[in-house]
């Protein structure tokens, strides 16, 4: 099963990881004096939108987040061309609340062997008006920013392999048979043709909502690639060298019989599902960046009807496959349409691979991998991997000092995501690798992959582990951002696993009871932990209403490595909040000049302390320490 899966892994759109193995994207090299220019900035000021600092991220995949209309559930015709290529013999919409290994009646009718077809065949039902219907829900959790992955037309459960970028996909929304009517009146090259769907309607829907509560929303922008289904690959393949597409992709051959040649083409890392669009020095060719650039603008400034109808910026997808010129362009692009929209990318590199995208003229943040990395070697890693409060702190400021003034506030910081196990699985499997080691890690934390992969629910330990970092997470530099489901204790391996349906109070769940290889283990209660949700809610809560955990700078208070504590201090505009951290498992007195002859009170237990009190924090637990009112 492992070397099976190994062959199938880049099926699942899986990043970076191809990229270490020695394949895959390779835009066009930059001229030397164009690669200097595009390391400098003109000033010190800051180029990063100011809301970007204050909010705290949750991401969403969209498909498996919340069925909020049955109606609009997919058919087996509405996945044809998604990976597996292999037509299903039997499918229907996947019970959501069913156990995640064990297959379904209709699943066995296929009679494959292979755990990863029936997992990438899956459809939950989700759609955009589950994600309207629980906006009080993020509401009440504190959630002020969303990150949705892909949502635009697409066969596939990701959607990674877009068939457009101008029209949300029809099983989203409410009509998808008279959503693709209409989307068959098009011309894709005309932008004044192009409709507006119901599914469409309800994007903007949704927009507007979350606006109402005060909340950002961003879409994932997928420019290095389309789908094989998409508009213009499909006019490629019927039409060859007359289509109007024909100089989009990166093709190697044309049909000709009489050359004896047959068509063929360069797929996003080789993934045939995925090709590639043609770059040349001057950054993604003509005809597909003019139609990224209108598909921008529609999303951004919906019917020209304003910038606030529409989102408020991007998340860009496998970054660093697509050379810098066409980003300078589009960021030009996108901060003409709305000077605050916000532009982070998903680069998983070592920093100083990743500082020439962020230098004013491409990309706001990154989502924060780096962050990860390092948090994963203080709080999670065996003693024999682990780092010390010292070279934890050292790694954290050279990931703020490393970029220009701003970029480290507006960075997202992240742990688990849709590319990455979950952060309770990561937690109960710490020790099986470095999450550093991106490439071996990636593939060690996939349980299809790995047979000593525990797939097991998270214990109370576990559990405390992630509080702690949690506690990290909301105070450090940085804006926070929450992997759907991680609130409530889901726990899973790398993709596919970390892509369950999520848990809600409303539905009932089957206990996990099988294993990927069809045996079975003791039963895993699937439900929400309610007192890991209250201390997400909590702490969210806390950074909301403290600017200095928003804006404030960073001060090292201390770094214990004996008794493996860290402090530090935030502080904005006059005020100031401590924070504690305790990564041993005893209680340890703190002592810090910073704190003699004050009243301080601990957010997070609402204990004070005055002048004389010992001031004592839990083993892996701490302290946030504001002013006494």
């Amino acid at each position: 099963m492992k070397s099976l899966f190994s062959g199938q892994i880049k099926l699942i759109k899986l990043g970076v990881l191809l990229l270490l193995l020695g394949t895959g994207c390779n835009p066009p090299a930059l001229k030397s004096e164009q690669a200097a220019a595009y390391h400098t900035t003109d000033d010190n000021t800051e180029f990063v939108p100011q809301w970007a600092k204050t909010v705290v991220w949750y991401q969403i995949f969209p498909e498996r987040f919340r069925d909020g209309d049955t109606s609009n559930n997919p058919t087996v015709a509405d996945i044809l061309g998604a990976d597996p290529q292999e037509p299903p013999k039997a499918w229907h919409v996947h019970p959501w609340g069913s156990d995640w290994y064990q297959l379904q009646d209709y699943e066995k009718k296929n009679g494959e062997p292979e755990m990863w077809k029936h997992l990438l065949r899956r459809r939950y039902g989700g759609d955009l008006q589950g994600i309207i219907d629980k906006l009080d829900y993020l509401q009440d959790l504190g959630i002020t920013a969303i990150y949705l992955n892909p949502v635009f037309q697409a066969p596939s459960l990701h959607k990674y392999d877009g068939e457009s970028y101008h029209h949300i996909d029809p099983n989203f929304g409410p009509d998808p048979e008279g959503d693709r009517k209409l989307i068959a009146t098009e011309n894709p090259l005309d932008p004044a043709t192009w409709v507006w769907t119901s599914a469409d309607e309800l994007a903007l829907q949704l927009i507007r909502e979350a606006h109402k509560r005060g909340m950002k929303i961003i879409f994932d922008g997928v420019f290095n690639h389309l789908g094989y289904n998409s508009f213009a690959f499909q006019d490629v393949l019927k039409n060859q060298q007359q289509s109007p597409y024909k100089d989009w992709f990166i093709i190697k051959s044309w049909d000709d019989p009489e050359k004896g040649t047959k068509f063929d083409y360069e797929g996003w890392f080789g993934v045939k599902s995925l090709p590639e669009l043609r770059e040349d020095s001057t950054g993604i060719v003509e005809g597909p960046r003019q139609y990224i650039f209108n598909a921008t603008e529609r999303w951004m400034n919906p019917k020209g009807e304003g910038i606030e109808n529409g989102i408020d910026g991007w998340r860009l997808d496998v970054a660093f496959c697509v050379g810098h010129p066409f980003w300078k362009k589009w960021r030009t692009h996108v901060r003409s349409i709305n000077p605050e929209a916000y532009m982070t990318a998903e680069i998983v590199d070592t920093p100083d691979k990743v500082k020439p995208y962020m230098q004013g003229d491409e990309f706001d943040g990154e989502m924060n991998y780096n962050f990860a990395f390092a948090a994963a070697e203080f709080f999670f890693n065996p003693d024999t991997m682990r780092i010390s409060a010292t070279e934890f702190d050292s790694k954290l400021k050279a990931l703020r000092e490393l970029y220009p003034p701003g970029v480290a506030y507006v960075s997202q910081n992240l742990f688990g995501s849709h590319d990455s196990n979950r952060i309770g699985s990561h937690i109960v499997n710490r020790g099986i690798g470095n999450f550093r080691d991106w490439g071996k890690y990636f593939n060690t934390s996939v349980a299809l992959n790995n047979p000593n992969y525990s797939t097991r629910k998270p214990q109370h330990e576990d559990i405390q582990l992630q509080k702690l970092f949690v506690i990290m997470q909301m105070t450090y530099v940085g804006a926070p951002m929450v992997y759907y489901g991680d609130e409530v204790g889901m726990w899973g391996g790398n993709d596919p696993d970390s892509r369950k349906p999520m848990v809600w109070a409303d539905l009932q769940y089957a206990d996990e009871v099988f294993n990927a290889d069809g045996s079975t283990h003791a039963p895993d209660k699937v439900a929400i932990n309610q007192p890991l949700f209250e201390h997400y809610k909590k702490l969210i809560h806390i950074r909301k209403e403290q600017p200095p955990l928003q804006s404030g700078t960073y001060k090292l208070l201390l770094a214990d490595d004996k008794r493996d504590l860290l402090a530090f201090e935030r502080s904005y505009k006059g005020e100031s909040v401590i924070v504690v951290i305790n990564n041993s498992s005893q209680e340890a007195e703190i002592a810090l000049p910073e704190l003699s002859g004050k009243c301080y009170k601990d957010l997070l237990s609402s204990q004070q302390f005055r002048q004389g009190d010992k001031i004592a924090v839990a083993g892996k637990w701490g302290l946030i320490l504001s002013n006494c009112p």
